[in-house]
């Protein structure tokens, strides 16, 4: 039989499922392909792995998408490693370089920026480490592990599982595990249980993974909630909406008037 192509991001706040994963009997059927979330995201949209855990804004790019474990990269409140990072408060940011790495983080960005905070920075494209440009009034989006750097050293941090949460009274699913195309009930079974398994290992995963930066007992116990509740469905498709929104927004006339 083929192996099942299964994209996964190489952050710190998915070691527990890698190691639910690596370890569990489902491990045998599988390639695990590890990358950033737009990389996954993208080869999902590609069809290059039959299932990723991706960004969730991707799934309206999706042809087809099935959501297919009860587990997911999702916060309750402070996420810690999705945030806007500045010098200067947000009302006097004046520019935003965005977070090349993630389509969801950029776009809860967007989102919150506008509908929350009220404000419209200029909004900057990034290909690359643009972590030294954050600084005066231009902030940046950093999400991930990076983003557990950056909170020693930039003045202000807006999470933005909090700012959303806040907002709408609803938490967050920054990621889910999603395929293009239906797979086999007992692979989805057998998978869904290696996602358990690695949640009932934190320790071990803590243990593998020593990072002086942030203490990964609270970043795996407290920030990040990893299983995918109705409620945080609720708040996956609240936001889902909110990009439909975007999407069916008629384009202003003036933008081909030279104005």
């Amino acid at each position: 039989m083929n192996k099942i192509k299964v994209g996964i991001v190489n952050y710190l706040n998915t070691k527990p499922l890698i190691f639910g994963i690596q370890h569990a009997p489902v491990a045998n059927d599988l390639l695990l392909i590890e990358d950033y979330p737009a990389n996954v995201a993208r080869m999902l949209v590609e069809g290059t792995i039959d299932v990723g855990l991706v960004p969730v804004a991707v799934i309206p790019h999706l042809q087809e998408h099935h959501i297919i474990t009860d587990y997911c990269i999702g916060c309750t409140g402070p996420v810690a490693s999705v945030a806007i990072f500045s010098e200067v408060p947000i009302e006097k940011v004046e520019k935003v370089l965005l977070d090349y790495q993630s389509r969801t983080s950029v776009a809860l960005a967007k989102v919150l920026l506008k509908k929350y905070w009220n404000i419209e920075p200029k909004l900057v494209d990034t290909k690359a480490d643009y972590r030294a440009q954050i600084k005066g009034t231009t902030a940046g989006v950093v999400i991930g592990d990076r983003a557990l750097e950056q909170r020693l050293k930039s003045n202000y941090l807006y999470d933005l599982g909090t700012a959303w949460i806040d907002h709408t009274g609803l938490p967050f699913v920054f990621a889910a595990w999603v395929s293009n195309k239906p797979l086999p009930a007992d692979f989805i079974a057998a998978f869904n249980e290696a996602n358990k398994l690695g949640l009932q290992n934190i320790d071990t995963a803590v243990a593998e993974n020593p990072y002086q930066i942030y203490d990964l007992q609270k970043y795996y116990r407290e920030n990040i909630s990893y299983e995918l509740t109705d409620e945080k469905r609720n708040g996956l498709d609240k936001f889902l909406s909110y990009l439909e929104a975007e999407r069916e927004k008629p384009v202003n006339p003036s933008l081909f008037e030279g104005k």
